[in-house]
């Protein structure tokens, strides 16, 4: 895949070329400085080059494509209804909405309007804007395309369009989608893909849509970020996995705690709470109002345990989260990067821990080395020292106070009308609910049996498009992402 060098990065943000009103408005919320990748893409963004971006969450990419594509559209602000001029398509709700409540306090000193468009919400409300006008549009494939076919939308005058978390985008299916979106944009407008890996799907986008890109590579495909810690704790049996898996949660620091299935999610959220260590669940089976309101509360400091799945934590991009416990093991060394990544954001301490097995030690040690950690799962129980020294001091315990399980969305699901290929409407779905019994056992660790077979099968299933709701812009009862 040819690439190109990059231009020398910019010293700062006046530096970078980035109008005076940008620079004021950044001043404003305290950012003086550009971190790393904001320096190494600012020059080349802002000259019209094609970006290949190779960065980890938590690097401060956002502001990486964000700011030259507000400084470009800036010096135009003509905007037609319904025919926006900057496209950035994202995997996920939250992520979409996260992107635009960064962007959008930088906007308003330019004079420019920005949307977020996803499933779950108010589609006529989304109409409304677009027609209103927005200069920006901040979408997920599937709602995107809705909104073109009901003739909301036009990408006809596209000039800047960004991918991020393209690698993500293509693991939950959404490839087919994301090319029948990008060749509706000019042809000749400005490209801009950011991704933690450059998987195979990925190059594939790069060769068609980004020809002769500077590639900006803030760290290696398995680099580890200096500020995480990673451990390897291993229980006794079923009984310890789950004491320490609460002891880990129940220390003084904001909690993400990944579960393998959306019921697990709920039975680990309602377990913890019943121990006096008060958690939220996060998954895709939640109504989008219910997700929105489990995000912002961790956000906030309402509650310090959130218990998520793999594909809604993706939409996580929270400063200050102090700990990530694997309750239930990952399926692949690229999951188990993406997890910890969640952790350690923008040079910040964070600690990444996880939880198995003596069955598992085989599997644990395998995932570890691919993933290019050096842990080594070690014997411990809740009353450890090692708890308190990576979860700090624990919290007080609090009565758990009477609440009712998040309205899963299956029971309103609709059609959308969307005429996307099968497969980018179905593959990035969750496992069936007949799967979810087993792994919910293995979620307080009881082996999925020997050689993880079933922990496996559970991410095939997510991926391979077995599914129990409603294509992509519908709401569904298992995807997070739309």
């Amino acid at each position: 895949m040819p690439t190109r060098q990059p231009r020398p990065a910019a010293s700062s943000f006046a530096d970078a070329g980035l109008p005076a009103p940008l620079v004021s408005a950044l001043a404003r919320q305290g950012i003086s400085a550009p971190f790393p990748v904001q320096a190494a893409t600012l020059p080349d963004v802002l000259a019209g080059e094609n970006v290949l971006g190779r960065a980890s969450t938590g690097s401060g990419k956002t502001l990486g494509f964000g700011l030259p594509m507000l400084a470009e559209l800036a010096k135009n602000r003509a905007v037609a209804p319904g025919r926006p001029r900057g496209l950035i398509l994202v995997p996920t709700r939250e992520l979409a909405q996260q992107v635009h409540d960064a962007l959008d306090p930088l906007s308003r000193p330019l004079g420019l309007r920005l949307r977020a468009v996803y499933g779950g919400t108010s589609i006529s409300r989304q109409i409304g804007s677009l027609r209103r006008g927005v200069h920006i549009v901040i979408a997920t494939p599937g709602r995107l395309t809705d909104l073109i076919e009901r003739g909301a939308c036009s990408l006809e005058e596209i000039a800047i369009t960004v991918l991020d978390e393209a690698d993500y985008m293509c693991d939950l299916g959404f490839l087919p989608a994301v090319r029948a979106l990008l060749d509706a944009t000019p042809a000749g407008g400005q490209r801009l893909l950011f991704s933690a890996t450059l998987d195979r799907e990925v190059e594939v986008l790069v060769r068609q849509y980004l020809p002769n890109p500077v590639l900006v590579a803030i760290d290696s495909e398995t680099a580890q970020v200096s500020t995480l810690s990673r451990h390897a704790l291993e229980a006794a049996d079923p009984a310890a996995h789950t004491r320490l898996v609460t002891a880990l949660a129940g220390g003084s620091g904001r909690t993400l705690v990944f579960a393998r299935t959306q019921r697990g999610a709920d039975r680990l959220a309602e377990q913890l709470t019943r121990s006096g260590v008060p958690a939220q669940p996060l998954h895709g089976g939640m109504a989008q109002n219910a997700r929105s309101r489990a995000l912002a509360g961790f956000a906030e400091g309402a509650h310090r345990v959130l218990v998520a799945t793999d594909v809604a934590a993706r939409g996580i991009h929270v400063d200050g989260v102090d700990i990530v416990v694997h309750a239930g093991l990952p399926s692949d060394p690229k999951t188990y990067q993406h997890r910890g990544g969640r952790t350690a954001r923008a040079g910040a301490h964070g600690a990444d821990v996880l939880v198995s097995l003596p069955e598992e030690r085989g599997l644990v040690r395998a995932l570890l080395r691919a993933a290019g950690s050096d842990a080594q799962p070690e014997p411990a129980d809740a009353d450890d020292e090692v708890v308190t020294r990576l979860a700090g001091p624990p919290a007080p315990r609090i009565p758990p106070q009477p609440r009712s399980t998040p309205p899963r969305s299956g029971a309103t699901r609709q059609p959308s009308g969307i005429r996307v290929p099968a497969q980018a409407r179905s593959s990035h779905a969750g496992p069936r609910r007949g799967s979810d019994r087993n792994l919910d056992r293995q979620q307080w660790g009881t082996p999925a049996g020997r050689g993880g077979s079933s922990h496996r099968g559970s991410d095939q299933s997510r991926r391979t498009g077995r599914r129990s709701g409603g294509p992509q812009g519908s709401t569904s009862t298992t995807t997070s992402t739309e």
